[in-house]
């Protein structure tokens, strides 16, 4: 890090300016908000600083910055042009690109839509400030043309804005922050608020900006567009500015993507790495460098097909569902990498998607074995990215009775169709939390997870210990924005009754029982293509359970509604 010389401002204010990495690199300009200074960014800096030349700086009455004390040295107008001399200072000859948070983004904003600084920003990536004048002029629009929708949107802002009322008032204010209550009220509205860099009396000076600005800005909004390029980095639990007023600014800003991440008001602290990576993305993009599948997919007013910009991962998709499903979803847009224990299997089906027009890759995995999975989604991610959806379909069939499955059985089963599972939620499931963008998780279960169907008591045990996993996964992973769906076939000729193992049986029997197994699938005709069908379907309604057939939808039904009957037709078919 060095200390660039204080930059003077138009009306004698002098600014503590901070450049770290590479001068001759792309500059990356950190705005901070209220009640903040430059140290909210100092994790996102110590990233960006690596591949960047990244600024910060303590705007007026911040930090290290001098205090005016007269309430219009605030104006949002002024804080404008400081961001314009401090862009001026540490890169004059070259666009910079901008990324701020909260107030930063609201002066940011202000610079951003004036026409004379078009060529001197590069890109903008948004925090939890909106332009005053965009956010005048959406809370005005809710009245003008009400819905419900939008009613409810502009209840809860003003709900999350009542802080602005309170900031108006006289002494109020200034006492809570003198006492320390204001600092323990943010930490009770937002956890994250634990990660603020806040001083009083960065907290006192900063009041003139919400006095001199929020009043007039609302109440005669002049929204101006802009063509600079903008990302929306909207976090899903922010208490203070809600994500539609921040993203519904698309008639304004012609190159807009937005992003919802998980997390609270104070993401730059909270989750750096969420924020590094997105800017990252947008600024490599915008320097010549290739569009990530994230920046294609957050493109405001694009309408997309399906799953299209989205990665799916499947594994056992060298045949049956896995392989149907792997080709509906490419149908549907999506990049898909298909795995399979039989790495020939699922490279043939990687090839035959590609000879669609689909982009596919394929890779070998055992399922079983969880360095596997791990490694498998170690080099998915290198090589394609983060996956949006997960299939965990891979998975072995076994019949007969309980006494002649033996603990070798036993252990086969579990380790494929239940750890198999275990093994896919976790490696990927990580990765999903971990970039804060939500996600899907789809576990093949079965119809026997319910349903008493005699002589698969391995089997059924392994497939009902999915469904509980999957439902308990729902709930816990739902806090991360990550979905998780039960698949539940029933009779599908998806070709697993080839190779299940019938326990206790010669290889005569063996052969034979396949044999026949198989042609009462065959009679069924219900195809792995419209089983395929039904799991895109439960996606899109993000259904928790789907039973795929229709005796798996009405075996679900009976299961819930009369259990006893059923077992006991169980207990007759037994006998």
């Amino acid at each position: 890090m060095t200390t660039s010389p204080r930059v003077n401002t138009t009306d004698g204010i002098r600014l503590a300016v901070r450049e770290h990495g590479d001068r001759s690199r792309p500059c990356v300009v950190c705005v901070h908000g209220y009640p903040d200074n430059r140290r909210v960014w100092d994790e996102v800096v110590a990233h960006l600083a690596e591949r960047y030349h990244v600024v910060t700086y303590d705007v007026r009455g911040a930090g290290e910055s001098d205090r005016p004390r007269d309430d219009a040295a605030y104006d949002i107008d002024q804080l404008a042009d400081d961001l314009e001399r401090v862009m001026d200072a540490v890169s004059p000859d070259r666009p910079v690109h901008l990324l701020a948070h909260d107030w930063g983004s609201v002066q940011a904003w202000q610079a951003v839509t004036e026409p004379r600084l078009r060529e001197r920003i590069r890109s903008f990536t948004t925090i939890s400030g909106p332009s005053l004048d965009h956010a005048g002029e959406w809370l005005r629009s809710r009245l003008r043309r009400p819905t419900p929708r939008r009613l409810r949107d502009l209840v809860s802002q003003l709900a999350h804005s009542g802080y602005i009322g309170f900031f108006q008032l006289p002494v109020l204010p200034e006492l809570t922050w003198r006492t320390g209550l204001m600092r323990r009220l943010i930490r009770l509205l937002d956890p994250s608020a634990r990660h603020t860099s806040s001083e009083t009396g960065d907290g006192l000076a900063g009041l003139a900006l919400y006095r001199r600005n929020t009043g007039r800005r609302f109440r005669t909004p002049n929204p101006r567009p802009t063509s600079v390029p903008v990302q929306v980095l909207a976090p899903t639990d922010d208490p203070f500015v809600g994500a539609p007023m921040q993203t519904e600014i698309g008639r304004w800003v012609e190159n807009l993507r937005v992003r919802h991440l998980r997390g609270g008001h104070w993401l730059p602290r909270s989750a750096p790495l969420r924020v590094v990576r997105a800017t990252e993305e947008f600024v490599d993009y915008l320097e010549g460098g290739e569009q990530s599948r994230g920046l294609r997919r957050a493109r405001a007013s694009v309408e997309r097909r399906g799953f299209a910009d989205q990665l799916v991962v499947v594994t056992g998709a060298g045949n049956g569902i896995g392989r149907a499903t792997a080709a509906a979803f490419a149908a549907s847009g999506a990049e898909v990498v298909a795995a399979d224990v039989d790495e020939q299997a699922a490279r043939l089906t990687a090839a035959r998607l590609r000879e669609r027009g689909a982009t596919a890759a394929g890779y070998g995995v055992d399922v079983a074995d969880g360095p596997s999975v791990r490694k498998l989604a170690e080099r998915v991610r290198e090589e394609h990215g983060i996956a949006d959806v997960v299939v965990n379909n891979a998975g072995i069939g076994m019949s007969g009775s309980f006494m002649d499955t033996t603990e070798g059985d036993w252990q086969r089963v579990l380790d494929v169709n239940l750890w198999g599972v275990i093994h896919g939620c976790r490696a990927f499931g990580e990765q999903l939390i971990e970039r804060g963008e939500g996600g899907r998780i789809v576990n093949v279960a079965s119809a026997a997870a319910y349903l008493p169907v005699p002589g698969l008591s391995a089997y059924a045990t392994s497939k009902a210990a999915v469904l509980t996993l999957s439902e308990r996964l729902r709930g816990e992973l739902a806090a991360h924005g990550i979905g998780v769906t039960a698949v539940c076939p029933g009779v599908v000729d998806s070709g697993i009754t080839d190779t299940t193992t019938f326990t206790g049986s010669s290889p005569e029997e063996q052969r034979r029982l396949r044999e026949r197994a198989s042609r009462l699938y065959r009679r069924r005709n219900f195809t792995p293509e419209a089983a395929a069908k039904e799991i895109l379907l439960a996606l899109r309604r993000d259904r928790a359970v789907a039973p795929v057939t229709a005796e798996a939808s009405v075996g679900l039904l009976l299961s819930r509604l009369a259990p006893g009957p059923l077992r006991a037709v169980g207990r007759f078919r037994s006998t």
